[in-house]
């Protein structure tokens, strides 16, 4: 029997980066400590787990400064199509959409995310050419702090909001939905990536919701 396979597509905190002391800090975790590394082995053998994570990774929108590449839309079909057939894509996306540069409601940025969901489910990259599940991934909040505070100025206001209205965008396109709020925070180093025990946290509690949905 084949193994099933997730496609983690996220930003720097599926990438796995450790907080940042400096613009040019580009320190990342161990790979046995990055949430998809962690989920792979709570979820056993039968799982294939496939981590792309792109640092400042947005949904829907090319950055004016670091490159349209930053571009999830730009990069999602082919990172389908590359590892299919695929049985559960999570997205976990919405954070770098919190740039004060994008000028970007909770709203806007729940609407770049269900587009990238739509083209999921619109796409044959699943088992039998059908589409994969989704699993939508309310990042964790964001706090103004370090050396992002004026890269972020404003996002935490906006990151509170951003779980309700994924919320809402996973039961009206039928996919699953996590809050990882209920589990991890920030670290304060820098108010955006995650430290260790977050990491962990998180691929436990993505091991847990992927089990959920898929029996």
């Amino acid at each position: 029997m084949q193994n099933r396979t997730v496609l983690c597509f996220g930003d720097s905190n599926t990438h796995g980066t450790i907080a940042m002391e400096t613009t040019t800090d580009r320190r990342r975790h161990a790979k046995a400590d990055r949430w998809p590394s962690v989920m792979e082995a709570q979820l056993g053998a039968e799982w294939d787990v496939v981590a792309e994570g792109h640092p400042g990774r947005t949904s829907v929108f090319d950055d004016p400064i670091e490159g349209a590449h930053k571009n999830g839309l730009r990069a999602l079909l082919t990172a389908l199509e590359s590892h299919r057939p695929i049985d559960l894509v999570i997205l976990m996306l919405g954070t770098n959409d919190l740039k004060a540069r994008f000028s970007l409601s909770a709203n806007d940025i729940a609407l770049g995310i269900q587009r990238l969901t739509v083209d999921i489910l619109r796409s044959d990259t699943g088992p039998d050419g059908q589409a994969p599940r989704v699993l939508l991934a309310a990042p964790v909040i964001a706090t103004e702090t370090g050396i992002f505070v004026d890269i972020f100025a404003g996002a935490a206001e906006k990151s509170r909001a951003l779980p309700d209205k994924l919320h809402n965008v996973a039961a009206q396109q039928h996919v699953g939905f996590i809050d990882l709020n209920a589990v991890a925070e920030t670290d304060p180093v820098d108010g955006i990536h995650l430290d260790a025990a977050a990491q962990s946290a998180i691929g436990l509690a993505m091991a847990r919701a992927v089990s959920d949905l898929m029996t």
